[in-house]
């Protein structure tokens, strides 16, 4: 990842400055709780696609790097959200926002980015990034509901899967494509071939994101292994173990979505290798990398093409 950010180190810094800049509030628990989550790391890799999308197209400006910010916040926001909805205590090797402040602060002050970040988009003065950033949340939102009304449905299919994944992961990672190629003024085949490039890598992502939580360290990933099934979540690995497992194998992974319980955990993971179920997801998860690749082949070569095509491949074959 470091050699991808030297493609775009200055525009880099520079969006974490702003989203720096942009959590003051008067109000001081807004500071601490922002701070908490934003000082906490991670990939930062919705920003990284805005800035490297533009870098591609031949101009990443100012407005990029508001934008690449505006991404990082909506994105910060749904976590504090999940993780409130999930009732999670651990992300990034440090306890969830939620459980260091309580839930309450965390809900409003994902509220507070979600609205710093629709103030940012007027800024850009931009009507057709406004409406469709306008959509992509609501999007999101309607994922965040479809995933939790399919909790410990253990009749889950890998359809339901897909759409539930598209709509709350893929869907940013779209938008901070077609965003960038729309500030660049592009033409709608180009943006179109950039979200589909975005929403391809994204799928991807999260399907090797649910492969690892059943076969990667928690130390390295920052998380609980297991966390998906205490919160009932059926994801591909569980659903391709339903498929082809024998019928102890089943119902045990339906009981422990029914139930949302993770106590029978190192029985699961043994039945999930045994079916063979992460290298489907890893196969699946490969499919969507395959596509995105393609997506890029009309982007002009170069350092920032080439970076895109790396945190392509970065997307599947990584620990965490």
């Amino acid at each position: 990842m470091d050699h991808i950010h030297v493609t775009v180190a200055p525009q880099f810094e520079r969006v974490n400055q702003l989203i720096v800049e942009q959590l003051h509030s008067n109000v001081e628990m807004v500071e601490n709780v922002g701070h908490y989550i934003i000082d906490a790391g991670g990939k930062r890799l919705r920003p990284l696609l805005v800035l490297l999308s533009a870098s591609a197209l031949g101009r990443c400006d100012d407005a990029h790097v508001k934008f690449a910010a505006i991404i990082e916040f909506i994105h910060t926001a749904t976590l504090l959200h999940d993780d409130v909805v999930d009732i999670s205590t651990l992300r990034r090797g440090k306890p969830t926002a939620n459980a260091a402040f309580g839930n309450a602060p965390s809900v409003l002050v994902g509220d507070f980015l979600y609205t710093r970040a629709f103030q940012l988009m007027v800024q850009l003065g931009d009507m057709d990034v406004l409406t469709h950033m306008a959509e992509t949340t609501n999007i999101i939102a309607e994922g965040e509901v479809l995933q939790l009304t399919r909790a410990g449905n253990a009749d889950t299919t890998e359809a339901q899967y897909l759409d539930v994944i598209t709509r709350k992961t893929a869907i940013l990672f779209a938008a901070a494509c077609y965003g960038a190629a729309t500030l660049c003024g592009e033409r709608d085949e180009t943006r179109q071939q950039l979200r589909d490039f975005g929403l391809n890598l994204g799928i991807a992502f999260q399907m090797v994101d649910d492969a690892l939580d059943y076969d990667g360290d928690p130390a390295t990933m920052g998380k609980n292994v297991g966390d998906d099934l205490a919160e009932g979540k059926i994801t591909l690995p569980l659903i391709h173990t339903r498929l082809v497992g024998n019928a102890d194998e089943q119902e045990l992974v339906r009981r422990a979505i029914t139930e949302k319980t993770s106590d029978q955990i190192d029985k699961i993971i043994a039945a999930v290798k045994r079916c063979g179920s992460l290298d489907h997801t890893r196969a699946r998860a490969k499919h969507y990398h395959d596509l995105a690749l393609e997506n890029l082949s009309g982007l002009p070569p170069g350092d920032a093409r080439s970076a895109l095509e790396r945190i392509t491949e970065l997307s599947i074959y990584r620990d965490h």
